[in-house]
C-alpha cells in the first residue's frame, strides 16, 4: 500500500496563508490603535442619529479632533 506521506506543517502554501492572515490581523489592530476607522464610523453616526448635520470631510475632522485634544489634554495618553 502506497500512503502519502503527511506534509509538513511547517513548509509550503499553507505557512503563507498564515503568515498573510497574521500580518492582516496585526494591520487591523495597528489601524485600530491610531483610529484608522474613526472617521468612517463618525460619518455613519451622523448619518444614523444626525442626518439634517453636514458631514465634515475627513480633514476636517481630524483638524477637530486635534483641536479637541489641545484643549483637553487630561483625556489622553501623552
Amino acid at each position: 500500500m502506497n500512503v502519502p506521506a503527511p506534509r509538513d506543517a511547517r513548509s509550503g502554501p499553507g505557512v503563507l496563508r498564515r503568515a498573510g492572515a497574521g500580518a492582516r490581523g496585526l494591520l487591523r489592530w495597528f489601524d485600530a490603535i491610531v483610529g484608522g476607522q474613526d472617521y468612517q464610523r463618525y460619518v455613519a453616526h451622523l448619518r444614523r442619529m444626525h442626518p439634517d448635520r453636514p458631514i465634515p470631510t475627513e480633514r476636517q475632522y481630524w483638524r477637530e479632533r486635534h483641536d479637541a485634544a489641545d484643549r483637553n489634554p487630561s483625556n489622553r495618553c501623552c
